[in-house]
Formats: structure tokens, C-alpha cells, sequence
């Protein structure tokens, strides 16, 4: 810009000397640097949270507490979970938007599969879920060995809210509904 256009630019009026004579003391302040008015939070390590939360879901105990019997039904809610809810679950009121089949697996297999199934189910917003165990039929002495793990496993879990056997036209007590807790945020 040239000093022609400064001139014409300026406003030579009466608030101008006002306003020199008003900043005629102010000096610029040497520091360029201003320190925030707030702390800075510190990071969250969530993906870490989440591989440590990943981990420990896979350690379920094998360890079960009743023998489940070959027609016995399923039942568990977490306190605070109303009994509506549940009357609805057990009558298969919720869409079922997943399910994953243990049928023919061994122990370690299922369990790894149905920990693998909960937190992808969880990561993908679904509310319901059913887990076909089945009834034991196949197992020696006719007895449900899944099915007593899955009861065990589900109770573990703090994300599943609660769980019922399925309706007869869904595998009946060859089969779980669960409600899954819904992700934060």
C-alpha cells in the first residue's frame, strides 16, 4: 500500500485524537506467548481400555456352579432390570438381530466364540442376540454340557443384562435370548 492510500484512508477527525491520546502510554508487552486459562485433560487410552476390557471378557471361569438339566429352562436379569422387560424377552417380543450356533463345539471353541460374538454385537449397537447351545442330546450321558457353560458364561459378563430361554418356535431350551447392555455414549 502506498502512503498516497494511508492518507486517504485516514479519518482526521476529533475521535482520533481522542483515541491517540488515550493509548499515548501503551507499551506492546514483550511475551508472545499466553498460557491457556484452562488445563489440558489428559488423553484417554481408549483403544487400550477397550483391548484390556477384550481381554478380560475372554477369561470367563469354566467353572459351573449347577448342573443344568436337558429340558430346563434358562432364566437371569441383573437387579434393576424390570420384570416387563423380561416378560417381553421371554415371549420373543424383542427383534432378534443376531445369532451365532455352538452346536458341535468343544468348550474352549464356544467359549471363544460366543465372547468374540457378544463384544461384535456390542460394538455394533444390537440390543438382542439368541446363542443356540442346544440341548445335550448329543453329548455323552445325554447331558448339556454347553448349555450349562453358556448359563455360566452370560452371568459373567457385565454387558449382558439378561437372559432367557428361547421360545419354543426359536429352539426353546436349546437356545438363549440375551440382552446386551447398551455401548456409552
Amino acid at each position: 500500500m502506498n502512503s498516497n492510500n494511508k492518507d486517504k484512508n485516514k479519518d482526521n477527525g476529533p475521535g482520533d485524537d481522542l483515541f491517540k491520546q488515550a493509548i499515548n502510554d501503551v507499551r506492546p508487552i514483550p511475551q508472545d506467548k499466553v498460557s491457556p486459562y484452562r488445563t489440558k485433560k489428559k488423553a484417554v487410552p481408549t483403544k487400550r481400555i477397550e483391548d484390556d476390557q477384550d481381554v478380560m471378557d475372554s477369561l470367563l471361569s469354566d467353572h459351573v456352579s449347577e448342573e443344568i438339566e436337558s429340558g430346563e429352562e434358562l432364566l437371569f436379569q441383573r437387579p434393576g432390570i424390570q420384570n416387563n422387560v423380561m416378560r417381553k424377552l421371554r415371549k420373543g417380543q424383542y427383534s432378534i438381530e443376531a445369532q451365532l450356533d455352538l452346536h458341535r463345539m468343544i468348550v474352549p471353541e464356544a467359549r471363544e466364540s460366543l465372547v468374540d460374538f457378544l463384544v461384535t454385537s456390542r460394538k455394533q449397537g444390537l440390543r438382542c442376540v439368541r446363542v443356540i447351545h442346544g440341548k445335550g442330546l448329543g453329548s455323552p450321558g445325554k447331558l448339556p454340557v454347553l448349555k450349562g457353560m453358556v448359563n455360566s458364561w452370560l452371568k459373567q459378563r457385565d454387558d449382558v443384562l439378561a437372559f432367557c430361554s428361547a421360545p419354543r418356535q426359536d429352539g426353546g431350551t436349546g437356545a438363549v435370548y440375551i440382552l446386551l447392555k447398551k455401548l456409552p455414549g
